[in-house]
C-alpha cells in the first residue's frame, strides 16, 4: 500500500490534463477605469486593477487555441433577500443588481456564445448549472478546470476547492487572481496548491501549454449530447 501512495504521490501532471476551461471569476466592474477610480463598493481588495490586463492576455489565448470560456458572475437582488451570511464576516452589501459594481469588466467581457453563470454564493458550482455546462463542451472530472479573477481567498478559492471535490484538475494561475489583501492572496494560494499538487501555476508556463492544447475530446457544445 506505502508503494502505491509513493507512486501516486510522485506522479506530476501535466498542466493541462484532458480538456480544458477557463473559468473568469468575477472581473466585475464595469470596466478597468472604473476599477481603477472606485473601490467596488462592500469588498477590501489588494492589487485588483492590475491582473485584469494579464487576465485578458489569458482570455484571448484560450480563445485562440479554442479553450472555452466561461464567466462568473456574482449577482445579488436589490432586496438583499440572497446575501444570506455572506456579510457576517468583513464584506459589507455587494454586487447588488442594477450597480455598476455587478457588469462584468467591459476590457474582459465575455464574447457571443461564451456562457456567464450568475451566482449568490462563493463556488461558482453551487447551484448554478455550470457541471452540466461543462458537460456540454466536453470538460468532465478528470479535465482541466483554469481559474482566473477575484477574490483569491473566496470566490477563486472555494469554486477551486468545490472543483477538486468535483475530482477536475484545477490550476490557478498566480498573475491574474487577486486578494482582499496581499497576505490572503498567497495564503488562499498555498491552500489551494495543497490540494493540488501543481494547482498553482505561473502565467507564463499556462500560456505556453494553453498555445499547445489539443483536446482529447470534442468540445463542440451540444457533442455530449448527441445533437451535434
Amino acid at each position: 500500500m506505502k508503494e502505491i501512495i509513493t507512486q501516486a504521490m510522485g506522479k506530476r501532471k501535466k498542466l493541462l490534463e484532458g480538456n480544458a476551461a477557463l473559468l473568469v471569476i468575477d472581473i466585475q466592474g464595469k470596466s478597468l477605469e472604473a476599477v481603477k477610480k472606485t473601490q467596488i463598493e462592500g469588498l477590501g481588495l489588494e492589487g485588483y486593477a492590475d491582473i485584469i490586463p494579464d487576465a485578458k492576455i489569458v482570455i484571448d489565448a484560450c480563445r485562440k487555441a479554442g479553450i472555452p470560456v466561461v464567466y462568473t458572475q456574482e449577482w445579488h437582488r436589490k432586496s438583499l433577500v440572497d446575501f444570506g451570511r455572506e456579510t457576517d464576516g468583513a464584506e459589507g452589501i455587494h454586487l447588488v443588481e442594477g450597480t455598476d459594481d455587478v457588469e462584468i469588466v467591459e476590457e474582459v467581457a465575455p464574447q457571443s456564445g461564451e456562457y456567464v453563470v450568475r451566482k449568490t454564493r462563493y463556488s461558482c458550482f453551487m447551484n448554478t448549472g455550470l457541471e452540466w455546462y461543462l458537460n456540454g463542451i466536453g470538460v468532465f472530472p478528470g479535465d482541466t478546470l483554469i481559474f482566473i479573477g477575484a477574490m483569491t481567498n473566496v470566490c477563486v478559492h472555494y469554486g477551486a476547492s468545490h472543483a477538486h471535490q468535483l475530482d477536475y484538475h484545477i490550476r490557478v494561475i498566480e498573475e491574474c487572481v487577486a486578494g482582499s489583501s496581499m497576505r490572503a492572496h498567497e495564503a488562499a494560494l498555498e491552500q489551494i496548491e495543497y490540494l493540488q499538487t501543481g494547482a498553482r501555476a505561473k502565467k507564463a508556463d499556462m500560456l505556453e501549454a494553453i498555445a499547445a492544447y489539443k483536446p482529447v475530446k470534442p468540445q463542440k457544445p451540444g457533442s455530449f449530447s448527441g445533437l451535434a
